[in-house]
């Protein structure tokens, strides 16, 4: 917003502060009759060393178009001119209106790192529909956004379906989509482990006949594996998601070692009575076991070597893990591993930790068999986009089925991202759907209405100065936000902000459609402005929408 520029540029000027500094106290007031901006001058008290009413109203003097209002100095944006600039900007740049120009700055996503154990669950897509939102606002930000995944392929939790398998399993062959045939015998170990305890002590040790290199365990692991990651890709697919580049921790685990084992050398790491190897990193970190006493290798020992080898093959500038706040602990342990180690891969590394996701029946617990598995939530989805659209609208059985797969999507990706990602989220899969509300489906709505509205007139381009009405001006300065929010959510890896700004950017365009009519404009000349304006919206609201991943529609 060249707006806010300007006022950060003058305020800079008139105190002698650095930009930065202005920047952070700038604010936008409650009450829009008291400005479009203001600088609270509280805090510039002590810098100027003079009282804040005094400063409010030596600063209005100085600077054109600022007025001073107690110990607030406003600022009154020229909306003819802001309007002038905005729409022409929209109209030039399209899909680019947001965007910045590349830099050759390399940023990794990680995601979503799933188990062969099991589906994929609602907690793998809330992690999903964050890395794919990040992973398009960093790129709309110039930065070149590489989506990558690791598939966590061995460990104890591997071993405890493998072995279900092997002993109930009977040879059987999938029977239903693969990965959910893998993840009955996971539930399954956890059944028969409650009356039985042993088979804790079976699976552990299954993990070290693995790591032994015994063929038949080999052979097992590989044929469950195949299942699994085969059930998974067919999900990604449904998704549209592509990776980069997958690795696999059962390629990574013994590299690990060899570094847990030179730091050992290096006297980095000791060696406990039992035979553990540890790190003492003080604190709230404490102790952490890098090799368990009967040798075998745990979570972070892999996760050495995977970053290693992501600096290796992207040296990135940044290395983003998305996975949830359970993990906290465990990436704060691993960063400064890679920090004591010295290793480059220690650069840029960043947990954009999220929080847990809630069903209205509790906690997701895939051992138990209480999680919902990312299909069956995307078919229910699906169902009820596809009623509302037979309700509306008479389709083609192919039209009608791509038209309810959007749907879904934008309700799914929408109501996990509007959340902050720090937060745990109650997911109500019927609330998402509504077309009504704080929702994808709504966004897509307020588009198509606003399409609409565009094939039916075709005109010429407007004057934007004749947009004077406060709906107009709200909505035109609301567009003018577009490129800072996107800025800020790329800063902060917060989607959350775009889908406030799409939700809010679409109320305002709402109240303009009710109130400020295009059809029936009082002349011409003011028909062809507002039908700028509104392709101004729809472009804006368009380019919101593709960076949380949503698909925009023809009709609804």
């Amino acid at each position: 917003m060249k707006f806010k520029e300007q006022v950060i540029s003058a305020l800079a000027k008139a105190t002698k502060l650095k930009k930065e500094q202005i920047s952070e106290l700038i604010e936008v007031p409650p009450d829009p009759k008291l400005g479009d901006l203001s600088l609270p001058c509280f805090k510039l008290s002590k810098q100027l060393k003079q009282d804040p009413k005094k400063i409010a109203a030596n600063l209005a003097k100085k600077i054109k178009g600022a007025k001073a209002t107690g110990p607030y100095i406003n600022f009154f944006v020229d909306t003819q001119k802001l309007a002038e600039q905005v729409l022409k900007q929209i109209s030039k740049e399209k899909n680019k209106y947001g965007s910045k120009k590349k830099t050759k700055k390399v940023i990794l996503i990680e995601s979503p790192s799933p188990n062969t154990n099991k589906p994929l669950h609602v907690g793998h897509l809330r992690n999903l529909a964050l890395a794919i939102s990040v992973s398009k606002i960093l790129s709309a930000q110039g930065y070149d956004s590489k989506l990558i995944n690791l598939i966590n392929d061995r460990g104890v939790h591997i071993s405890k379906s493998m072995l279900a398998y092997q002993n109930w399993g009977k040879n059987k062959k999938p029977n239903k989509k693969p990965d959910h045939f893998v993840g009955d015998y996971y539930v399954m170990f956890s059944q028969k482990a409650k009356q039985h305890p042993m088979l804790l002590d079976e699976a552990q040790q299954m993990l070290k006949e693995w790591e032994a290199g015994n063929k038949k365990i080999i052979a097992l692991w590989k044929k469950m594996n195949d299942w699994a990651i085969k059930g998974h890709n067919e999900t990604y697919k449904r998704l549209g998601v592509k990776h980069t580049k997958t690795y696999f921790e059962s390629d990574m685990y013994e590299e690990g070692r060899k570094i847990v084992l030179e730091g050992l050398k290096k006297k980095l790491f000791y060696k406990k009575p039992d035979g553990a190897v540890a790190i003492n990193l003080g604190g709230e970190l404490g102790e952490k076991i890098l090799i368990r006493k009967d040798g075998t290798t745990v979570y972070i020992t892999q996760d050495l070597y995977l970053a290693q080898q992501k600096y290796k093959n992207f040296k990135y500038d940044k290395s983003v893990y998305v996975v949830g706040s359970e993990q906290d602990y465990h990436f704060k342990v691993l960063f400064k591993l890679l920090e004591l180690l010295k290793l480059p891969s220690a650069k840029g590394c960043y947990h954009l930790s999220h929080g847990m996701v809630y069903l209205p029946s509790g906690r997701i617990k895939s051992r138990e068999g209480t999680k919902v598995d990312a299909d069956d939530l995307l078919d229910k989805l699906e169902a009820f986009a596809k009623k509302e659209v037979k309700a509306r609208q008479k389709l083609p059985e192919k039209k009608l089925n791509e038209l309810s797969r959007k749907i879904a999507g934008a309700a799914l990706s929408y109501y996990f991202l509007k959340h902050n990602p720090k937060t745990d989220m109650l997911f109500v899969p019927k609330e998402s759907i509504s077309w009504e509300g704080d929702t994808g489906p709504y966004l897509q709505y307020a588009l198509v209405r606003a399409k609409k509205i565009i094939k039916k007139i075709r005109a010429k381009k407007g004057n934007p100065k004749l947009l004077s009405q406060g709906y107009e001006t709200d909505l035109i300065k609301h567009l003018a936000l577009f490129p800072e929010v996107t800025e800020q959510a790329a800063n902060q890896y917060s989607p959350h902000l775009v889908a406030n700004y799409a939700k809010d950017l679409a109320a305002k365009f709402n109240m303009f459609y009710e109130k400020c009519s295009v059809i029936r404009a009082k002349s011409k000349e003011l028909q062809k402005a507002r039908l700028m304006l509104v392709s101004a919206f729809a472009q804006t609201l368009k380019n919101a929408l593709d960076l949380l991943g949503i698909e925009d529609v023809e009709l609804m």
